[in-house]
């Protein structure tokens, strides 16, 4: 007997069939599922892809047809595209209509108690009783109202005085109801939708694109300082909603926000400026950041005030209606001073600038410019296992800081076990672009640590943005410098003091009484040399490209020269050669440096493991030269989230309803009782009870034996209960 909403269409009478069919299409709630489905799906994409990237970092990902594709579908956009914003307005449209076509039903329900109902339609309901009680008519009535009453019933009696002559009986029958709020779970539910949907759709971009078609407005996409750029591309500081980035350095001013569009920004000016006094930051040992703040003066433009406030995270400040969240942070334009070492000989020289400022570069092949790309003062890294996988650790071309030294250097990961954490000091990340506009990528740490039991400095390169670095492991002396094993690696280069290293090689490695075998050795020494060196090459048809020196050109040679049965034997025999001269090459560049020779030993033998390949892997290293960071002026900057967002209060509303809602019609059972009172003509009455519920469960079972068993006391005298 008890409704539930309809889940059909709105049906009004237009001339048209097809406009009543679109009505009764829009308004069904199975066409708002299907709407609700979709959105929930491309919602998904929306999460799965990571939206606003770069067109580069697509193409990398999916490859240039499935990322064109993409792009054409507005995947890279999903919240904001206009299938999506369509499928929006649509889902509102018909969950109105759902609510327009089910509220007057649902109110005319919440005012009837039905009690028209014949005293005969109690006996085809699912839960009935009858019974015979040995009180008047009226003492029965008192009792089961005040019985009603006490269990939260709201009931309502109808008396009935038949005609005569009419089959009707007299009596009275009683209609309660309980828990009609179900039916009000429905409306707030659905009405949340429709809420939260308006505000989303005010707050998004659309509201911001809706502003700027009528106000003229376009995307900028050039680059150059944000006062310089025209008004055309800037909306004013009374827009209704927006929400952008504002990045403050440290003690600096910024009262301009930008905001992401699909083809570039929108300048949006704000009605204050937001001073940056102090940035803080705290860290977790394992480097990631475990507080900022941001110490900040908010400066009305219209009255001048200056208020100071302070933002965190989940913590914002808010001014003019506009709330200031911290997002993170960034530099600020740190003063950087590096020490450019050239690879291919020649002093080191330094360098000055500030992250995001460049600067010419000029090398014995070309000139290049050099732009100063970030600081991270804090490395702190994952030293717990140095048995990792790295192997050498050296080829730049091959190893990289996931599978050749994460196990030593930590990654975002989780790796199992104990973790011991260090800080590893600073570093720098530079770029160096060519005259064609191409750039590489150069993340350099300032000091050197400890890996594998050698101290050694790192040196990072990649292509692309969206590739990992590749690391040349490159040993320090005593010093804890590189200066020895750059001053070997122009020693290396020099054909002079290549076959002087030689001939004190095969001195000191001539067997005594066995002098015809020093030309031997030195020749062999030589050959060792220039082919490691990349002066000679290991047999026709090896291009430079393919072995440009290093071990790489030495296993080439042994390839087209050795048969491979001798391979091994002649191998060995050619690295003892080489790493003996690489050492008398080594002193050699000591002492021009005015340093003393380094002594042999455990120390000396692992250095020079690690040079020989770190020496080999430098010749594809895909630059002329090396910076490394030799001082540093920390300036921090804080990137702020500012957001007007009138929307957010129906946001919020609607937040709530669908909780309530929910729970309404999750919780709250909608239940129907009738109670028919009639005297049996012998001094007694007879009552008969029927109960009707939204949902078949135990707890209604339970909930009306008893009320069965309150109704039909005094114990019943007569009759059948069920």
């Amino acid at each position: 007997m008890s409704s539930t909403p309809h889940t059909g269409g709105l049906e009004v009478r237009a001339r048209s069939a097809f406009v009543q069919e679109a009505v009764e299409l829009l308004s069904s709630m199975r066409f708002a599922i299907s709407l609700l489905t979709v959105i929930c799906i491309a919602s998904v994409i929306g999460t799965v892809i990571k939206q606003a990237e770069p067109l580069n970092n697509y193409v990398n990902q999916f490859g240039p047809f499935w990322a064109e594709l993409f792009g054409r579908v507005n995947l890279y956009t999903v919240y904001s595209a206009w299938w999506f914003l369509l499928i929006l307005a649509f889902l509102v449209i018909s969950t109105t209509l759902c609510i327009v076509r089910n509220t007057p039903k649902i109110m005319a329900e919440l005012r009837t108690y039905k009690e028209h109902i014949r005293e005969q339609s109690l006996q085809a309901f699912h839960h009935k009783a009858q019974g015979t009680v040995k009180e008047t008519p009226q003492a029965a009535y008192d009792r089961v109202a005040a019985l009603l009453v006490a269990q939260g019933w709201r009931a309502k009696a109808q008396v009935r005085r038949p005609e005569p002559g009419a089959k009707a009986q007299a009596g009275t029958m009683i209609a309660a109801r309980k828990g009609m709020a179900n039916k009000l779970g429905y409306l707030a539910a659905h009405s949340s939708i429709v809420l939260i949907c308006i505000g989303g759709l005010s707050d998004g971009d659309l509201m911001v694109r809706l502003q700027m078609a009528l106000q003229g407005k376009s995307v900028f996409s050039g680059g150059g300082l944000i006062t310089e750029v025209p008004g055309e591309h800037r909306l004013p500081e009374g827009s209704l909603t927006y929400r952008g980035n504002v990045l403050v350095p440290e003690g600096g001013r910024q009262g301009v926000a930008l905001l992401n569009m699909p083809g570039g920004v929108v300048l949006q000016d704000l009605p204050f400026d937001i001073e940056l006094k102090k940035f803080i930051v705290d860290y977790y040992e394992t480097g990631m950041p475990k507080l900022f703040a941001s110490e900040i003066i908010i400066h009305d433009r219209a009255t001048g005030e200056a208020r100071p406030a302070t933002v965190k995270v989940n913590e914002p400040a808010f001014h003019r209606g506009v709330a200031i969240y911290q997002s993170s942070f960034d530099d600020g334009g740190s003063k950087l001073k590096l020490r450019v070492l050239p690879l291919g000989g020649g002093k080191p020289f330094e360098v000055e600038g500030r992250v995001g400022e460049d600067t010419a570069l000029v090398s014995e092949k070309e000139r290049l410019k050099l732009e100063f790309a970030g600081l991270k003062v804090i490395n702190v890294e994952n030293f717990t296992d140095t048995t990792g996988a790295g192997g050498s650790g050296a080829d730049v071309r091959k190893v990289d800081l996931k599978t050749s030294i994460t196990d030593h250097l930590g990654s975002g990961a989780k790796a199992p076990g104990e973790k011991t954490m260090r800080n590893v000091g600073p570093s720098v990340t530079y770029r160096l672009r060519d005259e064609s506009g191409q750039a590489r990528e150069f993340h350099n740490y300032m000091v050197p640590f400890e890996i594998d039991g050698q101290m050694v400095l790192l040196a990072g390169v990649r292509d692309n943005v969206n590739e990992p670095f590749r690391y040349l492991r490159l040993p320090v002396d005593e010093n804890n410098a590189i200066d020895s094993w750059m001053g070997l690696r122009h020693a290396l280069l020099n054909p002079q003091l290549r076959e002087l290293a030689a001939r004190r090689y095969a001195l000191q490695a001539t067997p005594p009484g066995q002098p015809e075998l020093q030309p031997q050795i030195q020749a062999t020494a030589l050959r060792a040399l220039a082919l490691f060196a990349g002066e000679e090459r290991p047999a026709d048809g090896v291009t430079v490209e393919d072995a440009p020196g290093g071990l790489t050109a030495l296993t080439a040679f042994l390839e087209r020269s050795v048969p491979e049965d001798d391979r091994a034997r002649i191998s060995e025999v050619l690295l003892r050669i080489l790493n003996g001269s690489l050492f008398e090459l080594l002193n050699m560049s000591r002492q021009q440096a005015g340093l003393a020779a380094m002594p042999s030993g455990e120390k000396a033998q692992a250095f020079m493991t690690q040079a020989v390949l770190s020496l080999s892997d430098s010749f594809f290293y895909p630059s002329p030269v090396m910076a490394q960071l030799a001082s540093f002026e920390q300036k921090q900057a804080s990137v702020f989230q500012v957001a007007r967002a009138p929307g957010k209060t129906l946001v919020y509303i609607g937040s709530v309803l669908l909780i309530i809602g929910v729970f309404a019609m999750l919780y709250v059972r909608e239940r129907r009782l009738w109670i028919w009172i009639q005297d049996d003509g012998m001094g007694g009455t007879k009552l008969s009870a029927a109960l009707s519920t939204t949902r078949k469960t135990l707890d209604a079972d339970k909930e009306f034996d008893a009320l069965k068993a309150a109704l039909l006391q005094p114990a019943a005298t007569e009759g059948t209960t069920r």
